[in-house]
């Protein structure tokens, strides 16, 4: 599905941390951190192992527990919605825009003017039936940068601010994309990038998060080194933390690949028009859409959508079969089973999230893929569409 781009300097740089005796929270970390800082120009970096282990502390961080309401996105990784229930904080939510597959920001607006206006009728309307009774008070908004393209951010916070929310961006997919000339993971309060090694840079496993408040910056820099704060002797601990830190050798290669930033995003670009190109001719594929507002697209994954008509699942078997690689993406949070469980959703919750689920899959994508290969994958879709027709 995917492949890193690595070369010598990052091979090198990783090297040269295993001739050292520093291989944890030592000068690479502190690197990496300033050249996010330096990219973003927000005032705070902190590493972490993890996009995972970042939107948690981002949690944390804005003081919300049990009970308390956040408003999120149905279609994303888990993770968004996983570091909610780790602190028994109620998620949620709104449906998306059938282009984007981000938030909509009108349903957004709507969801907020009930839950704020309470009443047990309003928060039936948008809580799960378990816990329309049982809540706190709502406390923020964590939205996704989907696919590598931002959310409709101005739109967002307007509403956010209004209601005095706490925004969360979830950059994981979009490092390096911007928003009316604005960089991702620079549009809320809190945000976090992701390092897995599809990513438009790669440390292996790992994450970042940017902000500019100090305080918050403090305090999770000492939850992701077990609760260890500024004072703390060797087996002192101020909090209940994390062992969420990010290691030497994934932080050298991390500013390895920053340094090259610019370079792997026009490497995913240029992979990206070729698909377009490709794919716009195949009756019955749509291809991505780019909103207006969206000044660079990120390239994190290349998904296209399938006529309903048509049956994405015998496709991607078929592909399979021809030696292309797909994944449907991404299956509805709200239906993955512990969430049934949990919560008693049921499909027909989240119409425009459930139909996207049903209709993606993201084809094989990285800046090294050759042209002969966008190629092949993009003549063997269109064969096989052929024989379901």
């Amino acid at each position: 599905m995917s492949s890193p781009d690595l070369t010598d300097a990052e091979r090198q740089a990783v090297f040269d941390v295993l001739n050292t005796p520093v291989l944890s929270m030592g000068p690479q970390i502190h690197a990496f951190e300033k050249a996010f800082t330096d990219f973003t120009g927000l005032k705070h970096a902190i590493g972490v192992n993890s996009g995972t282990a970042g939107l948690h502390l981002c949690i944390r961080a804005a003081g919300i527990g049990a009970g308390d309401v956040v408003v999120t996105t149905p279609f994303s990784f888990v993770a968004s919605t996983n570091v909610l229930l780790f602190e028994n904080a109620i998620p949620v939510f709104v449906d998306v825009d059938p282009r984007t597959g981000n938030l909509d920001p009108l349903i957004f607006a709507e969801a907020v003017r009930d839950l704020d206006g309470g009443g047990e009728n309003n928060y039936r309307r948008w809580l799960p039936r378990q816990e329309s009774a049982i809540h706190g008070p709502l406390k923020a908004v964590l939205a996704v940068d989907v696919f590598g393209q931002p959310a409709d951010w101005d739109l967002i916070r307007k509403t956010a601010g209004e209601f005095g929310l706490t925004t969360i961006e979830d950059s994981c997919e979009a490092l390096g994309a911007e928003y009316k000339g604005h960089k991702a993971g620079t549009l809320g309060d809190f945000g976090v990038f992701a390092f897995y090694p599809n990513k438009q840079i790669t440390t292996g496993e790992g994450g970042v998060i940017v902000t500019d408040n100090g305080q918050a910056t403090d305090l999770m820099r000492a939850l992701r080194n077990q609760g260890r704060a500024p004072g703390d002797t060797w087996l002192s601990h101020t909090y209940l933390g994390y062992n969420y830190r990010l290691d030497e050798m994934s932080a050298a290669l991390g500013v390895a690949q920053m340094i090259r930033l610019d370079e792997l995003m026009r490497k995913r670009e240029q992979v990206a028009a070729w698909y377009g190109d490709r794919l716009a001719e195949i009756p019955g594929v749509e291809t991505p859409f780019i909103e207006s507002f969206t000044t660079r697209t990120s390239w994190f994954v290349y998904v296209v959508r399938f006529d309903p008509a048509l049956d994405r699942n015998t496709l991607a078997k078929q592909l399979e079969a021809r030696g292309v690689p797909v994944r449907p993406y991404f299956l509805p949070i709200h239906l993955q089973p512990y969430m049934v469980e949990r919560f008693g959703y049921q499909e027909g919750a989240y119409p425009v999230t459930e139909d996207l689920g049903r209709r993606g899959l993201a084809l094989p994508f990285s800046g090294v893929m050759t042209e002969e290969q966008v190629d092949f994958v993009c003549r063997v879709v269109h064969e096989e569409l052929g024989k379901l027709k």
